[in-house]
């Protein structure tokens, strides 16, 4: 097994970027995998945020003020509640998968794999149609733009949800483009393919119109994704006798889930606190802010994507040492890259917040307040997956939602006063305690020490006698 490198320490610019010019070209075969899956997952992300930005535009001048602010509603709701209506699978898929696969439990392999789709299809198809009844029981109070395109929605939340499953599944096999890019590429195209065929052939595109492009969209997608993956699959798995262990799945995703669920709650928080105690003006300035260092936290979901399942088969397998060595490879490789967007998002945030129009220039300082705790929270790397990979999910649950409510308590506090400069000050807050929780379970519960500070942290991250 070859190890990671691990660059001695420099000061200066000089020396940055001579160890980040060292970190591109060296690395075992192992470590140059990841980075290379980790660089696909960022590019798709990028790609992604770019096809939905730059789609609102022509929606919105099609479709109308009205129309289109009832689409990004009920569009908004199927995003929520598609991310969690798995349970925690999609993301416990990186766990399970390897678990299965290094002690050559098969039968229980190839149940999950089959089991865990129709699982969670059965779940959010019968949640979906609860979802419906209580649209039908509020239909009284909800606006009536509105109730067509909530049925859509809930027609719509199924496809989503397995398009998820199959996500963690895809990944935990290094298929990386076959997992984001039905969900964030494939089905955006179609999306916008479909609502400007519409248009163009002279049908009126309302919210209506939207939501059945946006869920014909998402059904296309998940169904071609499921039959390239289904081929795939039994390139790589024997045929065979299914073995289900639903309530063990469920055991290992759920706690999963509070963490996903926690973690969307800490990530919409700001937005929504701003919205209850500011002008709007002020909150579309903010969200301009947020929307321009995406690009940071893309960086950590590229990483903790890649990484995740190796987590667990490292652990399955007993490598207490070569898990040390990964996880500090995966907390560099997320650290050096975020710091370096940082800065460059930083130099030119008012060229960049000036693309959304001349007014949200004023949001440049709150970048500054803001960038903080992406900074921060980089610095400790995936550990949110390395703990839930190795059997940590309840404490990391509780370390989220104790941000959760830390964040909460700073925006109420700070916001109707200082307005984004509070809500940002309030997130880099929360996002610094979170990672100073983390950093203290994963030294307390896992004897690693996960700080991206060179070859001191690489040291210190192996066992006795393993350095």
């Amino acid at each position: 097994m070859a190890v990671m490198d691990a660059q001695s320490a420099t000061t200066g610019p000089a020396g940055l970027i001579a160890r980040l010019r060292g970190k591109l070209a060296g690395g075992s075969s192992e470590a140059l995998l990841t980075r290379r899956l980790a660089g696909t997952i960022f590019a798709i992300r990028v790609i992604s945020a770019a096809l939905a930005y730059f789609s609102q535009v022509p929606l919105a001048r099609w479709m109308g003020t009205s129309d289109y602010g009832v689409y990004v509603y009920v569009w908004t709701w199927v995003l929520l509640l598609g991310s969690m209506m798995d349970f925690g699978i999609s993301a416990s898929a990186q766990k399970i998968i390897p678990e299965y696969r290094t002690s050559g439990e098969h039968a229980l392999l190839r149940g999950f794999l089959s089991g865990s789709r129709w699982l969670t299809f059965a779940v959010s198809t019968l949640m979906s149609i609860g979802l419906a009844g209580i649209v039908k029981l509020l239909s009284p109070w909800i606006d009536p733009a509105e109730e067509l395109p909530l049925y859509i929605g809930c027609m719509t939340l199924p496809a989503f949800v397995v398009a998820n499953t199959q996500d963690g599944i895809a990944r935990s096999h290094d298929w990386m483009q076959l997992g984001l890019m039905p969900q964030f590429i494939i089905r955006q195209a179609l999306i916008i393919g479909i609502t400007a065929s519409a248009f163009l052939l002279g049908y009126h595109l309302g919210a209506v119109a939207a939501m059945v492009a946006s869920a014909g969209a998402v059904w296309i997608a998940m169904t071609g994704q499921m039959v390239v993956l289904n081929r795939k699959l039994a390139d790589h798995i024997e045929a065979g006798p299914k073995a289900y262990d639903v309530g063990g799945w469920l055991a290992v995703s759920l706690p999963i889930l509070l963490v996903e669920s926690f973690y969307l709650l800490l990530s919409y928080t700001d937005v929504l606190v701003l919205q209850q105690f500011r002008p709007s003006d002020e909150v579309g300035v903010y969200f301009a802010v947020v929307k321009t260092l995406a690009l940071v936290s893309f960086i950590h979901y590229a990483m903790s994507a890649t990484t995740a399942h190796r987590f667990a088969e490292y652990n399955a397998l007993g490598d207490k040492a070569r898990l040390a060595i990964y996880v500090a490879h995966a907390i560099n490789w997320t650290f050096w890259p975020s710091l370096a967007a940082t800065i460059v998002l930083l130099t030119l945030g008012k060229p960049l917040l000036w693309l959304f129009g001349p007014q949200f220039v004023v949001g440049y300082d709150i970048m500054f307040v803001a960038a903080i705790g992406l900074v921060v929270r980089a610095a400790i790397g995936p550990v949110e997956r390395l703990l839930n990979m190795l059997g940590q999910q309840r404490i990391c649950a509780l370390a989220y939602a104790l941000a959760f409510v830390m964040n909460v308590m700073l925006c109420v506090a700070l916001v109707p006063r200082y307005g984004g400069h509070g809500a940002a000050a309030a997130t880099s807050i929360s996002l610094t305690f979170e990672t100073v929780l983390l950093f203290w379970i994963v030294r307390q519960r896992l004897g690693l020490h996960v700080l991206a500070f060179g070859k001191q942290a690489l040291r210190r991250a192996l066992p006795d006698g393993e350095q």
